[in-house]
């Protein structure tokens, strides 16, 4: 039988991302205190986030404050959880952050509320009552339960951290032996307990001393780790103190700096992307101790091999052998207008942009024709950024424009492209635009053939960004053994010949 930790795994390896989003509608966000504003309020949430989201938290004091009527919308919530699921074709597990501490048949109450009337695949759980307050949630051998462990809150200190002798030591013979944390006795308790792979704990991230023991005394447990943003808790130092070693085993919750983002898509997108980087930046089944300097350049905002196979298995980058426009023979052919048809894939690869863009500064992005319109429209989607094109041909008939969409003379345009070789028709497009009154200093590509246009550009002024070289790509096929060797080779002579 599947356990809610491997389907959990599943969802984490499908969307790339240790991101929760926690489902709380304060009352301070919605348009009036009622159940039905807590549902449209969180149907919004999950609907912009959900490509992000290993996981959603829907707290259930903000639903039971409504009564029935809450409750009804709690359920629909958790329905329309499992309708993205459907649509994602990945099962997004959903929380339920009810705190839930009771022994016999109370407890048993709480787990058929939980897991039956609610539908939830997990909850969180207090243990200070002991294995039997648990056992009645544990017997739903799909679900899982998240223990209390070391909160984020400020008033956990009051017996959180309470020392203890350590536990594996028989009561009586833990004199002159150095003592240890409640939190940390509750985590060896839940280390022991988890022999059907459902048990998780709740370790905040607002005190990395704390969350840095944990994981000493739980090295293989999942964490839901409450407190970064709104609590103050630092999202890098939390990975590196309570990642696996495998980089995984963290739910990092997140929820008013989503909610009350201006765009809760854009700012999940935004977490998921700095998870990955700071995961890029630890060494491989190694984990640091004390946080290390991010990277200054950050590849791609999505995964670097997923974005590396994702293309390779679209069609985008074909191997063999191909004539190029020039009549030059080639053992490599990029065509990244094949994107169109893996939609799945595009949104990827225009997510890939945002971080370099949101580092430029301009009003409009200008896409350039034909490959890189659904690629700038991707982008435009998921940034909110306005676009334009200049046009391949002047029209011949109504307004006879030579640039597509609104824009205003004076205004900075970022021009976005999928490849850069040499440069010669971004400078073709840049002269369009400047004629038109507008202002270029940057030039945005998916994959950099690094064979003259970056340098070519920034003799003319202007500076090209490339989420991804071919140095890197080839690099990486080489190691993964995705593409035979021969053709890797081939492949390099002919790019260094040019």
């Amino acid at each position: 039988m599947e356990t809610f930790f491997s389907f959990l795994q599943k969802r984490v390896d499908d969307c790339s991302s240790l991101l929760c989003v926690g489902l709380d509608p304060h009352p301070a966000d919605l348009p009036a205190p009622t159940a039905a504003a807590a549902r449209d309020f969180c149907l919004r949430l999950v609907k912009a986030t959900a490509n992000y989201a290993a996981a959603f938290k829907p707290n259930a004091a903000f639903f039971e404050a409504f009564g029935p009527k809450g409750w009804a919308a709690l359920k629909e919530v958790i329905a329309a959880v499992q309708a993205e699921s459907d649509r994602l074709g990945s099962m997004i597990p959903v929380i339920l952050d009810a705190k839930r501490g009771d022994i016999a048949s109370t407890a048993e109450a709480y787990a058929r509320s939980a897991f039956e009337t609610l539908g939830a695949h997990a909850i969180t759980l207090s243990p200070y009552l002991g294995k039997d307050s648990i056992d009645p949630f544990l017997a739903y051998k799909e679900k899982g339960v998240f223990l209390l462990c070391k909160t984020s809150n400020p008033g956990a200190a009051d017996l959180q951290d309470l020392s203890l002798p350590p536990a594996h030591l028989p009561r009586g013979e833990g004199e002159g032996v150095r003592a240890e944390p409640l939190h940390v006795h509750v985590a060896r308790l839940a280390q022991s307990w988890n022999s059907g792979n459902n048990i998780g704990i709740v370790v905040g991230a607002t005190q990395p001393e704390a969350l840095e023991r944990v994981r000493a005394a739980a090295p293989e447990l999942w964490f839901l780790v409450p407190g970064v943003g709104a609590q103050g808790g630092d999202l890098g130092t939390a990975l590196r103190l309570g990642l696996r070693a495998d980089g995984k085993g963290m739910l990092i919750n997140v929820s008013r700096a989503i909610s009350r983002a201006e765009n809760p898509k854009l700012e999940a997108a935004k977490l998921r992307d700095e998870m990955l980087e700071v995961k890029r930046d630890l060494r491989p089944g190694k984990k640091a101790s004390r946080p290390q300097p991010a990277s200054p350049e950050p590849t791609a905002a999505a995964p670097f091999a997923q974005l590396a196979d994702g293309l390779l298995a679209a069609g985008c980058v074909k191997f063999g052998e191909f004539t190029l426009k020039s009549g030059l023979k080639s053992p490599i052919y990029l065509d990244l207008r094949q994107l169109i048809a893996h939609p799945g894939l595009l949104e990827q690869v225009g997510a890939a942009y945002l971080p370099l863009l949101q580092e430029l500064e301009f009003q409009r992005i200008a896409g350039l024709p034909y490959a890189a319109i659904p690629i700038a429209t991707a982008i435009c989607l998921q940034g909110n950024y306005p676009m334009i094109y200049p046009r391949k041909e002047v029209k011949g008939y109504g307004t006879r424009a030579e640039i597509e969409g609104e824009y205003h003379a004076g205004e900075t345009v970022a021009v976005i492209d999928d490849l850069a070789t040499t440069g010669g028709s971004k400078f073709e497009a840049i002269d369009k635009l400047t004629a038109a009154g507008l202002k270029v200093r940057d030039v945005v590509v998916l994959i950099d053939r690094q064979s003259g246009a970056k340098e070519a550009l920034e003799q003319a002024g202007y500076r090209l960004h490339a989420v991804l070289t071919i140095t890197e790509l080839l690099d990486y096929w080489e190691k993964t053994g995705k593409v035979e060797k021969e053709m890797l080779a081939a492949t390099r002579r002919f790019l260094k010949e040019k």
